[in-house]
């Protein structure tokens, strides 16, 4: 089942929209939204592996949302207006969608994107799970980042900030906070904020849910407070 959400301000559009992935076999809805601001805060803490996406949306544009937000998840567009297709094309859109259209023109879009989710698939499944460092692009070099070596990372954002033990300057990164809670190694890294990826080896304080890095105080927010004290509860004495 491929994650879906469907962002569109016009409520038949929406209801159409959804109700097409609904009945798709291979598609789940998990949201729809009216807004592209609301989908942005839900993609914060949320991962999908497709949007359909309209254009024409107030505060924000679809093709201005698509170039702000990095989730990796593929992007079919859906709009009135054929003006847009290069555009939306420019950034890797599996399909364009002109409305109105059919049920037959929805499926065959959503297919073409089952179809890249699965070769990406299979691309990384023949690539062996690494737990001990990654690649990140920063001021146009890649660097090599072991996991040892990073304390805590900051989302703000379009970019990150990592913090490594022994380097005052943080290692700024234009990518997601969302996906690097991903590749990092869930025994080792845990979110505890909308903002904030902590290494739990770097943990030495806590102080009333705050944890405690030399001078900078990380909070743990409501939403992540009962998996952080699962965590102190198991290593307490």
């Amino acid at each position: 089942m491929i994650r879906t959400i469907a962002i569109d301000d016009e409520p038949l559009a929406l209801q159409l929209v959804s109700g097409y992935v609904r009945k798709t076999p291979f598609l789940e809805l998990v949201e729809s939204f009216d807004n592209p601001i609301s989908a942005m805060e839900y993609l914060e803490n949320n991962s999908v592996e497709l949007i359909f996406l309209d254009i024409q949306m107030p505060d924000l544009t679809g093709i201005e949302f698509a170039r702000v937000v990095h989730t990796g998840a593929k992007i079919i567009f859906t709009t009135a207006y054929e003006k847009y297709a290069l555009e939306g094309f420019k950034l890797d859109a599996v399909d364009y969608l002109l409305k109105p259209f059919g049920y037959e023109e929805f499926l065959v879009a959503a297919q073409k994107a089952r179809k890249l989710l699965e070769l990406e698939q299979k691309a990384s499944s023949s690539i062996e799970t690494n737990n001990e460092f990654l690649f990140l692009k920063s001021d146009y070099k890649i660097r090599r980042i072991n996991f040892s070596e990073i304390q805590y990372i900051e989302g703000l954002k379009d970019y990150v900030k990592v913090f490594l033990k022994n380097d005052p300057k943080p290692i700024l990164s234009l990518n997601s906070l969302k996906t690097l809670e991903i590749k990092l190694p869930s025994a080792k890294f845990m979110r505890v904020h909308r903002s904030f990826i902590v290494n739990l080896d770097c943990i030495n304080t806590v102080e009333r849910f705050r944890i405690v890095f030399g001078n900078v105080y990380i909070p743990v927010s409501d939403q992540y407070k009962e998996k952080f004290q699962e965590y102190l509860d198991q290593n307490f004495l």
